[in-house]
Order: C-alpha cells, then structure tokens, then sequence
C-alpha cells in the first residue's frame, strides 16, 4: 500500500476510534484501496508503548476501510481489558498500528520461520492461536519461543503442541504501519 492509502487507514480507524467512545456512530468507511487483496487485517493500539488493544482477523471478505473500522472498535474492547477498556479521555495518547496480512500458509518446518518477518498461526482441533510478526521481536522471542507461546497462551494447549502431528502451522507476514511511522 502506498503511504496515502496508509495515512487514509489510519485516519480512518482514529475517527471511528474518537466517534465509536464518544457513542456515535462511526465514519461510513471510504475505501483509499478498493481492490486491495489480503488474507487478514489487525488493528493494534498502545499507549505510552503498552498494549491497549489488538483484534483483527484473517479473511475479511471485504475491503480494507470496511476491515480497518470494524477491528478498531473491537480492538477499543479487546477483552483482556475488559476490567480498563480504552476511553474517549486517553484517546489522544493512543498510538494506532493496522498490520495488513498476506494470505496464511501451511509450514512445513516452522524452525525456518523468522522472528519479524513471519506471523503465525496454531491449530489442532478446536483450538487456535495467533500472533502478528512484530510479537516476537517486541518479546525478544526465537521463533522457538514464539510457537511455544501461541501453543499455551493463545490456542491452550501444551508449549510443544506446534511439533506434535495433527496441529497445524501456518505462517504469514504483515504491512504494519502505524501512526509513528506513517
């Protein structure tokens, strides 16, 4: 995406943002990228560089404004916050990133996976979990570690659950910018 389509995104989700705490209703999105294809959009949100917030989700079926203004308001309710949700009061210390997701694909051999460059995501039965590129490199996690980390704190189950036959991994990578770096 080109920085206008990305400043345009991010103005976006910081308006539906400001209207949705405020209670009213959020901008009808305008699409800057129509015909934009990708597997997946997440909107992160962080004060003084802590998370407040990051939803998204794989496949959007729709363009990337429609996506951008439906996971900010989930992120603005992740539930991991539900006992300090963001509010329309620190909304101006809110730094907002959108990672934008290529298509997620089956790993063979997830070692050769690279922190940063690749998101991933683990599978087996009902279970799931994902986490975005930019985790590993924020946690200083190999890529050892980030698999062990999606297994038991986002999909629940045992840390070496990636390796075992029947879970599947597959990996992505992400556009991810933000308002400190548009």
């Amino acid at each position: 995406m080109d920085d206008s389509v990305r400043r345009a995104l991010l103005k976006l989700a910081r308006e539906t943002l400001q209207a949705h705490l405020e209670g009213r209703e959020p901008p009808e999105p305008i699409d800057p990228a129509p015909d934009a294809t990708f597997g997946g959009l997440f909107v992160t949100l962080h004060r003084g560089g802590r998370l407040r917030g990051c939803i998204g989700q794989f496949r959007p079926g729709r363009g990337p404004a429609a996506a951008v203004r439906e996971m900010a308001v989930a992120a603005a309710h992740d539930p991991r916050f539900t006992s300090d949700p963001v509010t329309a009061a620190e909304l101006p210390q809110i730094d907002i990133e959108i990672s934008v997701l290529s298509e997620p694909q089956p790993v063979k051999d997830p070692l050769s996976l690279v922190p940063g460059v690749h998101g991933i995501i683990v599978r087996r039965g009902p279970h799931s979990g994902c986490f975005l590129p930019q985790v590993a490199v924020e946690q200083g996690w190999s890529m050892e570690q980030m698999l062990s980390h999606c297994c038991e704190g986002k999909a629940g189950l045992p840390p070496g659950a990636w390796r075992q036959p029947g879970t599947e991994v597959l990996a992505f990578t992400a556009e991810v910018f933000g308002e400190r770096t548009a």
